[in-house]
Parts: C-alpha cells; structure tokens; sequence
C-alpha cells in the first residue's frame, strides 16, 4: 500500500472510545453523508464519539452544522493560533455565537503556535487571552494549541486566570512539563505522536499523566500513528494510539479505553448534550 492510502481499519476496541480532537472537514468531509462514512469507520473500530475542531470562522460554522447532522460528533470552534493576524470583532462576534449552540463541548482550538510564522506572537496571545474570556463567559472548556510556545501559554493561563477546564490538546511536552500541567489541574490529550519512536519526551509524559487528567485524540487528517506513520489519519486511527499506550503504561486496553473515555465524558460533558442530530 502507498503512503496516500488510509490505514486498514484495526479490530474493534474491547469497549467504546472517543476521539477528542479531529477535523472532519480536513479528513474530506463536506456534507452529512460524508460527515456519516467517516464516523461510521470509526465506529466500526470502536471510536464511538469525536470531537470535530475549527480552525478558521468558516471551519467553525462547519463545525456546527457537522455536530448538528450526527448525534457521535461534537463541536470546538475557535480561531487556530496561526490564522490571528488579522482576528477582529467580526470574527469574535461570530465565534461567541456559535459557541453558545447546544452541541459545542468546548473552545478551540486556541493557544500559541511559534513554530510558524504567518501570524506574530503578539495578535496570538491577544486572541489567546479573549478565548480564555470567552471559555470562562461560556463555561466551557479551553482547549489549547501549543506549538514551541510552553511557558508562554502557562504564564498567560496564570495571568488571566484558567477556565475551570483546560485541555491541552495534541501534548508536545516532555515528562517535566507533564508535571507541572497536571499540578494545575490540565488535562492532557494525546495524538499519534505519542507512538511516534523519535518522541521520547511527548513517550514519557504520557507515561505519567494520571488517567482522570488524560485523553486521546487523532488530530486527523494529521499525526497518524505508528506503524502508519505518513499516511492519511482518521478518526478510527485512535485505536492505535490507544493500543500503544496501553502498552506504555503497562496498563489492558480495556482499562484505558474506559478511563480515556470518561474523562472525555466529564470534560466535554458529552452526556449533556442532547441528541439533536438532523
């Protein structure tokens, strides 16, 4: 099989899981019917519920509408770290509507990103602080994207007070900072990289992170895990990931699944939301 090629579809999890960070829009979803086969392959692999996260204001209404035509999506709207350069009351307005629909769990993705350059780091951490805002106007959590940005996003946290709830999403940390996010109380989530061999530190870190403070997560279409590394990333592909760090942490699949899985349901209050779908 070429890299372009979707991984195959592993055995079902022994017990439901929940993807809690994807973009349906970037895995080629545009319509229900499309929103449905991809969450339908996920199932099937026992990826029950996702997450689907915006990253621009067009990502985020897409959001909505996706979360509103399948009862197993749920919606983050957020401006991406990258794109804030040119954020303005436009683009807030928009966001603080859609953030009050029923079937939001949550605000982002939000946070620094100072690997790439298309937006400077002061619009970012000026659109960090208002999503922090507006987290905490919502009651919702904040969930964040950190890229080459750690003590950045902790001291802003500190400085403006941190929602209830903080997510971080996609954890590049090493086992030390770990630490000192799950001390304040964050919850840390983990994608394909933590299968990743070349990714001692993000390894270790989710070696340690207690479960009630741990999910799991795609960022698909990005980040597929090992063995698959390279090629197209799904929803179902958290199966893997799961796999593997039951693995790490000496734990049964089973076990983790369960404890992921709860914490995706207290976090995002997943059982709140009620079953709108169209």
């Amino acid at each position: 099989m070429g890299k372009k090629e979707l991984p195959p579809v592993p055995e079902a999890l022994p017990v439901p899981a929940v993807d809690a960070h994807t973009h349906l829009d970037a895995c080629g979803a545009t319509d229900a019917d499309s929103v449905r086969a991809i969450v339908d392959r996920a199932e099937a692999a026992g990826v029950g519920r996702v997450v689907t996260v915006a990253d621009d204001i067009d990502s985020a209404r897409w959001a909505v509408r996706a979360a509103d035509w399948d009862e197993r999506v749920f919606a983050a709207v957020a401006l991406h770290p990258t794109r804030t350069k040119d954020f303005d009351d436009a683009d807030r307005a928009v966001l603080a509507e859609l953030v009050e629909h029923p079937r939001v769990v949550a605000v982002g993705e939000t946070g620094l990103d100072y690997y790439w350059d298309f937006s400077p780091p002061e619009p970012q951490q000026e659109a960090f602080r208002w999503h922090i805002d507006l987290a905490k106007r919502s009651g919702k959590p904040l969930m964040i994207h950190d890229r080459d940005a750690h003590q950045d996003v902790l001291r802003i946290l500190a400085e403006e007070g941190a929602p209830e709830t903080v997510v971080f999403h996609c954890f590049s940390g090493d086992e030390e900072f770990a630490r000192a996010c799950v001390a304040e109380g964050y919850v840390l989530s983990f994608a394909g990289t933590a299968t990743f061999r070349n990714a001692a530190g993000v390894r270790a870190a989710a070696a340690v992170v207690p479960v009630e403070q741990m999910l799991v997560e795609t960022d698909a279409p990005f980040l597929t895990p090992h063995p698959h590394r390279g090629r197209p990333n799904e929803p179902y592909c958290v199966n893997y990931t799961l796999r593997n760090l039951a693995e790490l942490r000496g734990v049964s699949l089973e076990e983790l699944t369960v404890a992921t899985s709860a914490t995706a349901e207290r976090v995002f209050r997943l059982d709140q939301v009620s079953p709108e779908a169209a």
